[in-house]
């Protein structure tokens, strides 16, 4: 009876394997969001649901015109502010906005007591890259035209005025199938599909600023809550992200944000207030919907990819690890 039900017999190992593996139940598989991380990426589509209902149940927007061509209200006619393309938040901060979030990035990366080590500075500077490359790509230049802009045109649209000059060859035409070259030439994007570039870059830069300050905090306790993640490791076994954290010196303010969290969850905020604003007054649900699978797309290469390709994780790591 002492040897079946003793610590050390094979059936105590097994009920303890057994109390170990449902222990680790809660944790989500590493190609899918933790349950924390699901409850926040909820937080884009309930604001672009809640604008698009809003556009079209209140009387005061659903009676001023909708420019189609422009994709927002006629601007004389702004049933609010911040329906007006020239309102500072959206000329001072969405206009500019990466370059913000950068900048909060930089200070939380250079001030936070967390990130001391050079080898999550290195890790987390790549992680910025990849984000800002996927920016780049989809918003400014992708051996060409960005995403944004060709996308535009596969599906019909062109640049009326832009589409003349070329005909009458006083443009290139490379040079004007562009939204900039077709605003600074004059003409107007006409048909097509337009991906929302405010909700592609509010959701990119705001999730990117919460995985990067959001996992640095929680990790050390903050809330109550551990650590979720789960990692796929180079022999195939699946096991909490928090076997790779290097030796950790726990100052006692290592939990908390700091001067450049802070700087960052402000931005956030901003972020999502804009967001909202973008799905009462701008675009049309369509493509507010793509500008947000667009962003999701590359949130997933840069925070989920890794957590179940080893190689992958060895040269970006994780948030916080």
């Amino acid at each position: 009876m002492a040897a079946s039900g003793g610590p050390s017999s094979p059936n105590a190992r097994n009920s303890s394997s057994s109390s170990s593996s449902t222990a680790a139940t809660p944790r989500t598989a590493p190609h899918l969001p933790t349950p924390l991380e699901v409850l926040v990426l909820a937080v884009y589509p309930v604001l672009l649901i809640f604008g698009t209902l809003f556009s079209v149940l209140s009387p005061e927007t659903r009676a001023v015109p909708y420019d189609a061509t422009g994709q927002s209200h006629v601007q004389h006619d702004a049933p609010s502010y911040f329906a007006r393309k020239n309102n500072l938040f959206n000329t001072l901060f969405v206009k500019r906005g990466w370059g913000w979030i950068t900048l909060a990035f930089v200070a939380f990366l250079l001030t936070h007591p967390a990130l001391a080590s050079p080898t999550r500075k290195l890790k987390a500077g790549i992680r910025w890259a990849l984000v800002t490359g996927w920016w780049v790509i989809v918003t400014q230049w992708c051996f060409g035209p960005a995403l944004i802009d060709r996308g535009f045109r596969y599906t019909g649209g062109k640049c009326e005025v832009a589409e003349t000059a070329v005909f009458e060859g006083s443009h290139d035409k490379a040079d004007v199938f562009t939204a900039a070259a077709c605003k600074a030439s004059g003409g107007r994007w006409s048909g097509g599909h337009d991906i929302s570039g405010h909700v592609f870059l509010l959701v990119l830069g705001s999730w990117f600023l919460l995985q990067e300050v959001g996992w640095v905090v929680a990790r050390r306790g903050v809330f109550g809550r551990r650590d979720e993640r789960c990692v796929v490791m180079a022999d195939g076994a699946v096991k909490g992200a928090s076997v790779e954290a290097e030796k950790e010196d726990r100052t006692a303010n290592q939990g908390e944000l700091g001067l450049g969290g802070k700087f960052a969850i402000a931005l956030v905020g901003l972020c999502l207030w804009m967001l909202l604003m973008t799905a009462i007054y701008f675009h049309t649900w369509f493509e507010k919907l793509t500008g947000l699978l667009v962003a999701l797309t590359g949130i997933y290469a840069v925070y989920y990819l890794p957590r179940w390709i080893p190689v992958l994780r060895s040269i970006v790591g994780l948030p916080g690890i």
